[in-house]
Order: structure tokens, then C-alpha cells, then sequence
């Protein structure tokens, strides 16, 4: 993903505010896809990958970028309160856009893996946790579905447990929120932007349909990487 830093010396002054992180904090720019926008059909429409790319991931970026430029000018003024009142901004869209870029690497067309069943270890491990690969399709389909509102459904491996979980997370809330030890291994967005325009409000059936471009391959490599 492109990055650009727009933080100066400056940004130090927000450590004596409390935000450890604030140097180095960086500006996105909207990643390329591996894949055409109609390579996902027909479990997913290229009108609706293109929108959800162009359109709702741009967005978040946007968002969170101008969100940084206003944290920047407000720390060098010492404005405190705009500060504080910028962190829920900064957590919207800088969530949207980690939880995005994750969501285009999980999903590849059939005719580069899509779909295909995980090998190695990770297989042997949805095993031990699950009991098999279709009781953990089954059970975070089942989450997804019922999750309120909005948010992402994600296989995550916990590091300290060393084991495979199951998580939800509201609105644009990365897997991180849940745990510092959760690592995000393949995420779910079930926001209606992610599949209203072709599945209306049976969020199951796209639930359904997704794993058919799931790319298992990729979530194995961030699983081996991810073991200690």
C-alpha cells in the first residue's frame, strides 16, 4: 500500500499527549487490486467490486488523511480538545482502509486459487480448532449473518494461545480491537455496500457465495509468518 508521511518534528508533542504511536504517522493511498473488478464473478459482480473500491474504500482514505492533516495542524496549535475529538475519525477510517486492504488480498478468482481448499498447516490447524474446514465456514458464515448493523466477520490466529478463532467486529473495528494478540488472517466485510447491489438484504447468500474466491493461499503465508 502507498504511504506518504505528513507528520513533522512536530508530531512529537502528541507523546506528551498520550498517543505513543504519533511518530511516523503516515497518509494512505488507495492500493491497487490483483485482479480485475469482474475476475470475482459471479459470486461477487464487478459493479460491486468496483464501487466498493473506488468509491467506499477511496473514502476511508480520504477521510483519514484530511483527519491526520487536521491532527497535525491542531498538535502544533496545542488545541488538545481537537485532538481528542479527532481519534474517533482517525479509528473510522484508518480501520476502513486496514480492513479493506486486507479483504482485497483474501479474495483472487477461481482461475488463480479462488476457492480452493487450505493446504498445510494452516488446513491442519482449522482442523484441530474447528473440526473441520466446513464447521468453521459454517460458523463464521453464522456469525457474519448475525452480526447487527454493520461490521467484518475474521479468522484470526491468536498468537499467545496459538490457536484459531472466530471473531466479529462492529463498523470499520480492526481484528486488533478484539485482541493484541489476534492476528488477521481472512476477513469478512459484511457491510451492505459489500454485496446489496447483487444479493439485496439476504446477507447469507453472499455469505454463502464468498468462499467460492476466498484466497487461502494468502492467509496460509500470513499464518506461517504469524507463528512464533
Amino acid at each position: 500500500m502507498a504511504l506518504r508521511t505528513v507528520m513533522s518534528r512536530k508530531s512529537l508533542g502528541l507523546a506528551k499527549l498520550g498517543f505513543s504511536n504519533a511518530r511516523g504517522l503516515q497518509t494512505f493511498s488507495l492500493p491497487d487490486l490483483d485482479y480485475d473488478y469482474g475476475a470475482l464473478e459471479p459470486a461477487i459482480s464487478g459493479e460491486i467490486m468496483q464501487i466498493h473500491h473506488q468509491k467506499h474504500h477511496q473514502a476511508y482514505i480520504t477521510n483519514y488523511n484530511k483527519a491526520l492533516e487536521q491532527l497535525t495542524e491542531a498538535t502544533a496549535k496545542g488545541d488538545t480538545s481537537t485532538v481528542v475529538k479527532l481519534q474517533s475519525a482517525i479509528k473510522f477510517n484508518g480501520g476502513g482502509h486496514v480492513n479493506h486492504s486486507i479483504f482485497w488480498k483474501n479474495l483472487t478468482p477461481v482461475g488463480q486459487g479462488g476457492g480452493e481448499l487450505p493446504k498445510g498447516s494452516l488446513a491442519s490447524a482449522i482442523d484441530t480448532h474447528f473440526g473441520s474446514f466446513v464447521k468453521l465456514v459454517q460458523k463464521a458464515s453464522a456469525e457474519g449473518a448475525a452480526l447487527q448493523g454493520s461490521g467484518w466477520v475474521w479468522l484470526g490466529l491468536d498468537k499467545e494461545l496459538k490457536k484459531l478463532v472466530v471473531e466479529t467486529t462492529a463498523n470499520q473495528d480492526p481484528l486488533v480491537t478484539k485482541g493484541a494478540n489476534l492476528v488477521p488472517l481472512l476477513g469478512i466485510d459484511v457491510w451492505e455496500h459489500a454485496y446489496y447491489l447483487q444479493y439485496k438484504n439476504v446477507r447469507p447468500d453472499y455469505l454463502k457465495n464468498i468462499w467460492k474466491v476466498i484466497n487461502w493461499k494468502y492467509a496460509s503465508e500470513v499464518y506461517e509468518k504469524a507463528l512464533p
